[in-house]
């Protein structure tokens, strides 16, 4: 089951991007995203010739970026390795798939680009690790690469996977746009859409699971053994033979910060707190580890300001965040299997705005955003940017008063907002300068 996702506009971009400057395509992400899928569906959809290099499944393969690299001897050692390789000129895209194991092929990036006769996509699960193969940090190809992130499925995506009509999502937009409340019948479908959502995720994974079979159970199933392939992954780098080697302190350091999230996340201040992971515990001592999950690509992390003004990256403060888990879907395969069902009928207690929250944050990552909230007098769940407006969200898990907004909003010199939603489980409506929309529009924001 293929899935219409939005990196494919990138790919295309990229390709014809090839006229002006040749730069190999890197996509770095999670494992199980579906970045080998997108990749193999683009290149067989525009090229007369593929050659897929798997570094994880074919370790004999390096050996062929041993040497000078002289890419008319590697192409002779990877036809002699890969019987159905073929090498046409101008034709030809070679993939490049688990990047991150063989720094021998990341060098040669350069080369072949260079010689201007194949294309080259690569990917990488664990190309974000600072130091998972040191070798790599060593000759990276500077200028011959453009990277990008890869996520799962967003909102709009997961919506073209159940096969909602595009014309109904750009009507959606149009309301967003021009603050117009949406039909009844519609708003009601949406809402029930984004609690599945809230429950599967964008793993596609987990959301072919539930095409299939609506069964939550097989989804949470599935989720569950994502994570648990994650965790495989947790303190694990290559050594100067790039062979694989757990470092078992930080393995157990990462642990005890994943396991904390979803109580960090559960209280009312959803600051992360070093002191629940254990006691006398310091960012000196976990530091490395939430470091370490945000560049894995499982975490985003959303850090206090010290005031609200453009640039925002200018106003953080680095050692006050929030902690949330990329993909909400396995967020909540991490909890107990109740919340399920009380997210769909609504009877979400104690995670209620855990759960909201991270939906959220993780519709803003999914855009590459940068994650802000403001905490001092005045609590706001999130502040952006939007339209190139200074933007401030408050999140509700069902209607409730935005306090903070109001506050904000009678005094706008201090706070220097320019915007505001306030996310709810209702419709689109402005009141006393709050602008509310459902929560499904944040795919919009």
């Amino acid at each position: 089951m293929l899935f219409k996702r939005k990196i494919y506009k990138e790919l295309e971009n990229w390709k014809k991007s090839q006229k002006i400057k040749r730069k190999a395509l890197v996509i770095k992400g999670l494992r199980q995203v579906g970045k080998t899928t997108i990749v193999k569906e683009f290149c067989e959809d525009n090229y007369e010739s593929v050659v897929y290099i798997n570094f994880m499944d074919n370790r004999s393969i390096r050996n062929a970026f041993k040497g000078d690299y002289i890419v008319d001897d590697m192409i002779r050692d990877i036809s002699a390795s890969i019987g159905s390789a073929k090498f046409i000129p101008h034709k030809t895209v070679i993939i490049f798939d688990e990047l991150q194991e063989c720094a021998e092929a990341r060098y040669a990036i350069k080369p072949f680009m260079i010689d201007g006769r194949f294309d080259i996509i690569a990917t990488g699960s664990l190309l974000g690790l600072r130091g998972y193969n040191s070798r790599l940090s060593a000759n990276i190809p500077t200028g011959f690469e453009k990277i990008i992130t890869m996520y799962p499925m967003d909102f709009e995506e997961f919506l073209w996977a159940k096969g909602v009509d595009t014309e109904l999502i750009e009507y959606l937009r149009n309301c967003f746009l021009d603050l117009k409340e949406v039909s009844e019948s519609v708003n009601e479908a949406m809402h029930k859409n984004f609690k599945d959502y809230l429950c599967v995720g964008g793993m596609p994974d987990a959301v072919k699971t539930f095409l299939l079979t609506h069964d939550m159970n097989q989804v949470r199933e599935t989720q569950v053994d994502i994570l648990e392939e994650y965790k495989d992954d947790f303190g694990k780098h290559l050594d100067k033979n790039e062979n694989e080697v757990i470092n078992k302190t930080s393995l157990i350091k990462i642990m005890q910060v994943y396991d904390s999230i979803p109580s960090q996340l559960a209280k009312e201040n959803k600051k992360f707190q070093y002191s629940m992971i254990k006691k006398n515990a310091s960012a000196r001592e976990y530091s490395k580890a939430i470091t370490w999950l945000k560049e894995f690509g499982l975490c985003t992390m959303c850090n206090n300001l010290n005031i609200i003004d453009a640039p925002l990256s200018g106003n953080k403060i680095e050692d006050q965040f929030k902690l949330y888990v990329i993909d909400t879907g396995l967020f909540v395969a991490m909890l107990d299997r109740e919340v399920i069902s009380e997210i769909l009928f609504g009877t979400l207690k104690q995670y209620k705005g855990a759960i909201y929250e991270n939906i959220i944050a993780d519709a803003l990552s999914k855009k590459g955003k940068d994650l802000y909230y403001y905490s001092n007098g005045i609590e706001l769940d999130f502040i952006t940017m939007h339209d190139g407006r200074v933007t401030a969200i408050e999140v509700k898990a069902t209607n409730g008063n935005a306090k903070a907004l109001k506050t904000a909003i009678r005094n706008k010199d201090k706070y220097n907002i320019q915007n505001n939603y306030k996310l709810t489980s209702g419709n689109i409506g402005t009141s006393n300068g709050i602008t509310t929309i459902p929560h499904y529009m944040s795919m919009f924001l």
